[in-house]
This record gives structure tokens, sequence and C-alpha cells, in this order.
């Protein structure tokens, strides 16, 4: 009989639209620097974890999804609904600004967390 599959480990970046768009137009690499930020707060913070270190052994095949939250409000309701159901992230506030701009979960089987996320799009 074979072995069951390992579960797909996937990293979730949430990051807010309304950065990218007027009145705040901020540049994309600003943007994705939001993103990249929050990935590496994540994985860092919670680098002990088995499915952390699994997702960091993967290398080149490691599964990032990114989406937009639409503002800071609906990003903050994300964050405080994670925390409640005990899932595993990091909020990033841009300094000196003290703006939230995105937030990362650590490395989860997709089946786990999907379902918190449902409500954002992916970010285009």
């Amino acid at each position: 009989m074979a072995a069951p599959a390992a579960a797909e480990l996937v990293q979730y970046v949430v990051l807010r639209g309304d950065l990218a768009r007027p009145p705040r137009s901020w540049p994309l690499g600003a943007v994705v620097a939001q993103g990249c930020h929050a990935a590496l707060a994540a994985a860092h913070a919670y680098r002990e974890r088995p499915d952390t270190a699994a997702y960091l052994e993967q290398g080149g095949a490691m599964r990032t999804v990114v989406l937009e939250a639409p503002d800071e409000a609906s990003l903050l309701d994300l964050e405080r609904l994670l925390r409640e159901e005990g899932v595993e992230h990091r909020l990033w506030t841009e300094q000196p600004e003290g703006v939230a701009t995105g937030l990362a979960l650590r490395p989860y089987p997709k089946e786990r967390v999907q379902r918190h996320l449902r409500n954002f799009r992916l970010l285009r």
C-alpha cells in the first residue's frame, strides 16, 4: 500500500490593495516589500514549527499565495479572526507611520487555513 501523500504546505500573504491605488499609490516595489517583510517575520517567528521547517526545505518548490485585503480595516478584521482561531501569523506594520500593510501566516497545510481566507481574492 502506498504511503499517504504529504499535506500541501502553503504560506498565505495578505496585502492591502488600496496601498497601490490612488490616493496612496505606493510604488509596486514598496508593496512587494511589505509582503516580503510579513512572510519573513512569520517564517522567523515560527521557525521551530515542523510545517515551517518542511516548507523551507522545499526550496524552489515552496508555494506562496498572495491575496488582497481591500483596506486596513479588512486586514485588521482578518488579523483578529486568525488570532481568535489560533492561526499563527504575523501582522506587518510599517514604521514610523504605524500603518498595518500586510500579514502572513506561517506555512500550514492548505486545507487547515484556506477557509479563513476565502473572502480575499488573489492580488493582481
